[in-house]
Order: structure tokens, then C-alpha cells, then sequence
């Protein structure tokens, strides 16, 4: 069952459209590593927000001189920005993976990426080199007094919280062999069965997919750990949570290897999306003594996931999808990609019946929406509000432009805007200290400016986002566009 949209929230001005160009700007190198205290700052940091926020994405847009194909394929930035009694202090730098050092002494590039770079010396030069090139560009956690870059087609790398040094792979004690992987979007399950967890996974595409689970407990020791295998290829870039079930969604896209064996294109690049063809939910029971259960519904594709719980029977999934897979065709630089051709994601519901074996959606968000976050202690349980990155106009897809606070329970929406010429990243949700209600707290987010061409951090009041900032850290130079973040209260 498909149910009309909710209306989009009342733009807070006329629309202002963007600047392609601003847009583009964002996505320069960022060559410089700093460390310095943020002292150029509107409005007043929370007296009361303590800890630090870690980012991770993209920093190295070329490799000497040769751009990537794709900004998903550059080499992973981390940067820190701690939080104590009002000051704030700013902190960036690159994940010295193995490749990311064996590029930098040659000086040139010497692996392909996923997403379509290659190497210089065409087709030939690149056919049969199947080596990943682990650019641990996607999040950092901090889990077990471990600060960990991930990247989900590989291990992760462990990282000193304070100064971002590299000390080197990390294995998860000895379960991520040479050559494997662990993803890039672990949940922190809050305490569903006593005390937190960190539950992660690791998925081996091919004919069939295996996917094997992990949970950890807070002193990074194992608990359990079971693998399952599906039918068919699956991408597989995040999952949802539950107190009893991990969900995956198989997204129906088919992988044809050939054209990245020749040196063609990139593996990202051969992913082709079939609309006739149903997405299949796949609910894997957390403690492994049951089997999955496999659910169908309408196609689409999904990247991310807002939240999911179980309630009388059901399990519900909230979760942002797009009506195919959203890639760049043929040659197309994405720095001149058009936005137009593209879909947009948008913020549906997916409400599970486990005993009839079917789901029903509905749209919740017809906006063009992307990285939803909410109220960590809501993870896996019923929840009011999600927090996201969304266009500033109500309809159509374009760059994110502002901030969404999405109640789930009015269907009601508030809107921050930094459009005309700002563009926001993925926002996190600070919980306030000893605070009352759900959305007492503070969201922040990374914002570029297409003006200053710097990038800003910006404080909203998670009650009111539509008041505007609370504070704008303005950082003197820009960090590109990034993915994925966390929070911890420890100030480092």
C-alpha cells in the first residue's frame, strides 16, 4: 500500500535557487592538516555541551594533479572539534592507510577506485588490477577507548583520539582477517539487553551474499557472532536496528563484472538497478537461533536508514529511498552533474507484519532528504524525531541546503535553511545534559559556505531549529564535503 506524501513545510522564504558553481567549490582538496582553537565565532557555544564531535569524508579530491572520478573515492580526512565550558578547538588529519602513503611518495596514482577513478594509462594499465585501495573515507566511531576510521570494503583503521594519528589497522581483536571487511555504519544498540552494544557486520557479495553479525560489548569483546548467507548480489551500505532483528534491505540491482575486469569502469560503475524487480527486506534474529525472514516490497534503493522498532506484531523501518540507484552515467564529471537527472531521496515508512510476511510503505517526507539522525537513546525504539539534511526547495532533487527536523508523530516539519549559498553535511544530535524531552538538545552540523568559500560549524537548539543557529564557529578554510560523524562527551 502506497499513501499520498505530506505535504513539505512551508518554505521559510521565496526560493532562492543555488549556485552551481558554490556547490562545486566545496568539493576542492583540502590539502592542509590544522590545530588551533576556534576563536571566530557568532552567537554563544552552549556552556553546557562538552565532548567531541569527529567527522569523517573525503579530503584528497586528486592525487597529484589527476582528479578522482568520484568524491566517494578520495582519501578519508578526519576531523575533531571539541566542546568545553563555551571554547571550541578544531583539529584535522588524513588516515595514513598504506595507499594513501604508497601514493604520496610516488606521486602519483597507483590504485583504481570503486566509484570510477583509475589509474593513469587507460584501459590497459587498469584491466585485472583488482586491488582495493582501503581509503577509509566513511565514519569514525569511538567504541572500547578505540578510535576507529571505517571504511566498509575493508578493516578499519585505529586512530589516537586526541592528536588523529594513524597507529595502524585494527582487526576487532582478531575477527576481521587480512583482506576483510567490517561496515561502515555500526549501531550502538543503547542497552536493549542490559548495557550497550556496538553491533556491526561485514558482507561478502557474489552469487549469493553472506553476511555475518557482531555485537560487542563496551570493553570490545565479543558476544556473539553468527553468519547468514542470501540469494543473489547485495549491496548492502547500512542496516537497521531492533532489540531483537538486524534489518537489511536488498536493494534489486545486479552486478556485471566485466567492464571493471577490463579496465573499464569502476565496480560501483557496473551496478545496474532493475525496477521490476522488488527490494527484499531481510530481518536476521540478533541472537542467531532462529532463521532470517525475507520480505518483499515495492523497488527502490536505499543508502541509509533513519531508525526501526518493533511494535505489536510488527517491525517498522523508516528509511531514505530513492526510486533507482542514483549514479553518475558514462563519463559525466560530478562536478557538473545535473540534479534534474538524478533522483532524489526522499523519507519513506516501511511497516513490517511479520506473521503474514508482507510490508506496507507510505511516504513520510517528499522533499529531497539525506544522512537522517535522531536521539541516540531512541535507537531501535519507538521514537518523535529524526533530524536530516534536505534541498531548500520542497520539490525536486538538488544539493542539501538545510536542516529538517521531522516529527513522526504530528507528520509536522520544521526547516533551517542555509541556502542561498551554504551547503550542509550530515547533522548529529547532541542529547542536553539531563534533558527532558526527546529533541532537548543540539544539532550540529557542517556547513560549507559558498561565499567565504570556509566551511562553518553551526549549533542549532534541537527544540527550534527554525531560530536559527545558536552559534556559528567559522572556521578560517574549507573542509570538503564529508559523510559520516559521531559524538562522545570525552573532550579530547
Amino acid at each position: 500500500m502506497t499513501t499520498t506524501p505530506v505535504p513539505p513545510v512551508p518554505m521559510p522564504s521565496a526560493q532562492i535557487p543555488y549556485s552551481l558553481a558554490d556547490w562545486c567549490s566545496g568539493y576542492r582538496s583540502q590539502p592542509e592538516e590544522f590545530s588551533y582553537a576556534i576563536t571566530d565565532i557568532e552567537g554563544t557555544i552552549p556552556a553546557d555541551l562538552r565532548g567531541t564531535v569527529f567527522r569523517n569524508g573525503p579530503g584528497l579530491l586528486e592525487v597529484y594533479g589527476q582528479p578522482v572520478k568520484h568524491p566517494f573515492d578520495g582519501d578519508g580526512m578526519i576531523s575533531s572539534i571539541s566542546f568545553n565550558q563555551g571554547q571550541a578547538y578544531f583539529r584535522n588529519r588524513y588516515v595514513r592507510t598504506a595507499a594513501y602513503l604508497a601514493e604520496q611518495q610516488a606521486q602519483k596514482p597507483l590504485y583504481r577506485g570503486v566509484f570510477g577513478s583509475q589509474k593513469p594509462g587507460g584501459p590497459l594499465a587498469n584491466a585485472f588490477d583488482l586491488r582495493l585501495k582501503n581509503i577509509a573515507n566513511t565514519h569514525v566511531i569511538y567504541w572500547a577507548d578505540k578510535l576507529l576510521a571505517l571504511w566498509e570494503a575493508a578493516q578499519p583503521h585505529r586512530l589516537h583520539p586526541a592528536t588523529l594519528e594513524t597507529l595502524g589497522l585494527d582487526d576487532l581483536n582478531g575477527l576481521i582477517p587480512p583482506g576483510g571487511s567490517f561496515t561502515a555504519h555500526p549501531k550502538v544498540d543503547p542497552g536493549h539487553h542490559g548495557q550497550p552494544r556496538l553491533v556491526g557486520f561485514s558482507a561478502k557479495p557474489g552469487l549469493s551474499t553472506k553476511i555475518t553479525l557482531y555485537e560487542f560489548d563496551t570493553a570490545g569483546s565479543l558476544i556473539t557472532q553468527h553468519s547468514h548467507s542470501i540469494p543473489g548480489f547485495a549491496f548492502l551500505h547500512d542496516f537497521a536496528l531492533t532489540p531483537n532483528y538486524a534489518i537489511f534491505f536488498q536493494n534489486p540491482v545486479s552486478f556485471g563484472p566485466l567492464p571493471f575486469l577490463l579496465g573499464l569502469k569502476g565496480a560501483a560503475e557496473c551496478i545496474d538497478f532493475n525496477p521490476h524487480q522488488p527490494t527484499r527486506i531481510i530481518l536476521i534474529p540478533r541472537q542467531g537461533n532462529a532463521p532470517l525472514q525475507t520480505i518483499e516490497t515495492n523497488p527502490c534503493f536505499v543508502f541509509h536508514h533513519g531508525n526501526a522498532f518493533e511494535e505489536a506484531g510488527r517491525v517498522v523501518v523508516d528509511s531514505v529511498c530513492y526510486k533507482e540507484f542514483p549514479r553518475l552515467e558514462g563519463g559525466t564529471d560530478y562536478t557538473a552533474v545535473d540534479f534534474d537527472q538524478l533522483p532524489d531521496g526522499q523519507l519513506w515508512r516501511f511497516q513490517i507484519d511479520l506473521a503474514a510476511g508482507t510490508a506496507q510503505s507510505e511516504s513520510l517526507v517528499s522533499r529531497c532528504v539525506e544522512f537522517p539522525v535522531l536521539h541516540p537513546d531512541r535507537l531501535g525504539q519507538s521514537y518523535r524525531y529524526l533530524f536530516i539534511g534536505a534541498a531548500h526547495a520542497p520539490l525536486g532533487n538538488a544539493p542539501l541546503q538545510a536542516l529538517l527536523k521531522f516529527d513522526t508523530h504530528s507528520r509536522q516539519s520544521q526547516l533551517w535553511s542555509a541556502a542561498p549559498r551554504g551547503f550542509v553535511g550530515e547533522p548529529l544530535f547532541i542529547p542536553r545534559p539531563q534533558a527532558q524531552t526527546e529533541d532537548d538538545g543540539w544539532v550540529i552540523a557542517m556547513v560549507y559556505s559558498g561565499e567565504r568559500r570556509c566551511s562553518d560549524v553551526v549549533i542549532l537548539d534541537g527544540r527550534e531549529i527554525t531560530a536559527g543557529p545558536l552559534a556559528r564557529l567559522k572556521l578560517p578554510h574549507h573542509i570538503p564535503y564529508g559523510l559520516h560523524g559521531s559524538f562522545v562527551p570525552q573532550v579530547f
